[in-house]
């Protein structure tokens, strides 16, 4: 029969981790540690984990699902570039494996809880659990969970949610983990160590990857790029291009393989068009009474915002406020205050013209 006290908890051994288990600990749960092992040069945070777990005398399992991972994470991360859309590979893997696998690993030993080390919140709107965000705005990365589902989240506990980063810290440093406490934390995409451009190289056949033209919003050529995986909506710097001015990339044309550059204004968005939108309640974020912002990038702005569900399941975004690099690929996190309600990924831009078009804007009931 499966304990209501036993935790299986997400480890690492970094900061958060260690936090996590030993709050668990504190508050009268058994915590149990599972390590997923996700790339080749990921034995390091193994063993940091399994001495975490030897230091806690706690049970530790260890998951490797480098094979899987790579087929479905990694190639998506790599397809959607070739794409000339900007992923968000930790979206895809908190739905598809830390979540799945953490779930999974509890019914295998016992646990009925799961446990991780992100700095969120959960509460409930309308009967529905959603998550919330932290309370350290700048640690906060609710940004990341919209695509984690209502049963995964009931079984879910943040034990971090309601501290801040220095806090933490403090607290380890308060229970003998003076070296964890002062360590530093990556800020990379577990498998990309460096820039994204150059695992790019290491990973792709570069034939595929053609170069093309920059050009002006007016269609003038500028010069030559080096690909369109190698730019991201908004970039400024390591263009390669001198135009005597600041240019910015604007858009990214798949069909003509062109570069767009241009000035900031150029950035600027009234209107958003995303798919794919997920919610632990639809019908309330589509068409409930409540205000909404959207978050288009991590560590961005809430921006509030309308929205209108078209007739062929896309959703048309309209910015209330300043918005700008509107960039496909990524995700559009729509919150009600603090509470994430949904989200949905950023499609291609160009069909935003036909919701907007006099035959068709009248139809959108923006909420």
């Amino acid at each position: 029969m499966t304990s209501n006290r036993r935790v299986l908890v997400g480890i690492s051994g970094g900061i958060d981790s260690t936090a996590a288990c030993l709050m668990l600990r504190e508050q009268g749960y058994e915590p149990v540690g599972m390590t997923m092992r996700v790339w080749d040069d990921g034995a390091d945070a193994v063993q940091e984990a399994a001495a975490l777990a030897a230091r806690l005398g706690m049970e530790h399992h260890v998951v490797d699902v480098r094979k899987e991972f790579e087929e479905m994470v990694v190639a998506d991360f790599i397809n959607e570039y070739l794409a000339a859309r900007t992923p968000n590979p930790c979206v895809l893997c908190n739905r598809l494996f830390k979540f799945r696998l953490l779930i999974d690993c509890a019914d295998r030993h016992d646990c009925a809880m799961i446990a991780t080390g992100h700095y969120v919140r959960l509460t409930t709107v309308n009967g529905h659990l959603h998550v919330r965000r932290g309370a350290d705005g700048r640690k906060d990365q609710s940004y990341f969970l919209w695509r984690v589902d209502e049963g995964v989240l009931r079984r879910c506990i943040f034990p971090l949610g309601d501290y801040r980063k220095d806090e933490v810290r403090d607290y380890l440093l308060s229970r003998g983990f003076d070296a964890k406490a002062k360590s530093k934390e990556s800020m990379e995409v577990c498998f990309v160590p460096g820039d994204y451009r150059d695992f790019l190289k290491g990973h792709c056949d570069m034939q595929n990857i053609k170069e093309g033209w920059f050009v002006s919003p007016d269609g003038k050529k500028l010069g030559m790029h080096k690909g369109l995986p190698f730019y991201t909506i908004g970039q400024r710097k390591g263009l390669g291009i001198a135009l005597g001015k600041p240019a910015y990339v604007l858009k990214l044309n798949s069909t003509s393989n062109t570069v767009m550059l241009g000035d900031k204004d150029g950035l600027r968005a009234e209107y958003m068009l995303v798919e794919r939108c997920c919610s632990s309640d639809l019908d309330y974020l589509l068409r409930g009474d409540r205000r909404l912002s959207v978050m288009i990038r991590y560590h961005g702005q809430p921006i509030p915002c309308q929205i209108a569900e078209a007739d062929d399941g896309c959703i048309v975004v309209k910015f209330l406020a300043e918005a700008e690099s509107v960039t496909p690929g990524q995700s559009a996190v729509f919150y009600e205050g603090d509470t994430v309600l949904g989200g949905a990924y950023i499609a291609n831009q160009r069909m935003l013209g036909k919701y907007l078009s006099s035959e068709y804007v009248d139809k959108l009931q923006f909420r």
